[in-house]
């Protein structure tokens, strides 16, 4: 009996996600790409406005002089606001993810993020929201015979997935506090359970839409840098995070609008 209710229960969640989906599908992208490339947008906008900081720091650390550091902030700064613009009004998508790819590689030497596993991890991530983002303009294609898709450009967009989806668990880890508290706990354990089962692609869609609400709301608590007066280092640390975890809810909403792809359990679940 009980496993009736439970089943019952499932279906039920799949077919409010299905509804959501059925709203909201002409949103969902567009909203997508604007929680994914939040948080390059944040971090663009923070050169400017921290220039002469993030110069010296990179002068310091590789003793390169002032106007290799200046390149490199004027390079952060403009490749991420502009491959942000452009993604959002979908025009060269492809390059300016290009764009994106290149400055996480730049700042993964150059802040000597390699070394740090928590940071490394999320770079990673990121790298797997923008393959989600190229997984979106892989459409079917055209062959010569008409309806008929193209099986090379649907499997390379179900493996983009399949990664995609993989690397926003590293993001997901990446975001957890170690604390002994009630409420870190529970974010833990609810999003541990359902960021496992989108990796592996069961009940994708309600579990990615229940993720998107579980770990919005989480953000908004406990990542409320707006409160924190701007002279506290912990401004920069809660607002880091909640564009971090911004992004990562852009990765989910593009699982609930693209589905898991081919190389997923719900596929798989088709074939039984």
């Amino acid at each position: 009996m009980d496993r009736i209710q439970s089943n019952s229960l499932i279906s039920r969640g799949e077919d409010v996600a299905d509804d959501v989906l059925r709203r909201f599908k002409h949103i969902l992208p567009h909203l997508a790409r604007l929680c994914l490339v939040s948080t390059f947008l944040e971090d663009g906008i923070r050169m400017w406005f921290q220039w002469a900081d993030q110069r010296d720091y990179i002068d310091a650390t590789w003793n390169c002089g002032a106007f290799l550091a200046n390149i490199f902030v004027l390079v952060n700064l403009v490749g991420q606001i502009g491959a942000c613009l452009t993604i959002l009004f979908r025009f060269q998508v492809t390059a300016s993810v290009g764009v994106l790819f290149g400055i996480i590689a730049l700042q993964t030497i150059m802040y000597s993020i390699l070394w740090d596993v928590r940071f490394f991890m999320r770079n990673l991530a990121l790298s797997g929201g923008l393959v989600l983002l190229l997984a979106e303009g892989r459409t079917e294609g055209k062959t010569m015979f008409a309806g008929i898709p193209s099986t090379g450009i649907n499997r390379s967009r179900n493996y983009m997935q399949l990664a995609g989806r993989v690397l926003l668990v590293l993001m997901f880890l990446s975001l957890m506090h170690l604390e002994f508290e009630l409420v870190r706990l529970i974010e833990i354990v609810v999003g541990g359970a359902l960021i496992t089962l989108v990796a592996i692609g069961f009940r994708t869609k309600m579990c990615a839409l229940l993720l998107v609400v579980w770990l919005s709301v989480l953000n908004v608590f406990l990542n409320n840098w707006w409160s924190i007066p701007s002279d506290r280092p912990q401004r920069d640390f809660l607002k880091y995070d909640f564009f971090q975890t911004m992004s990562v809810v852009g990765g989910l909403l593009f699982v609930v609008a693209l589905g898991p792809g081919g190389v997923s359990m719900d596929e798989h679940k088709k074939e039984w």
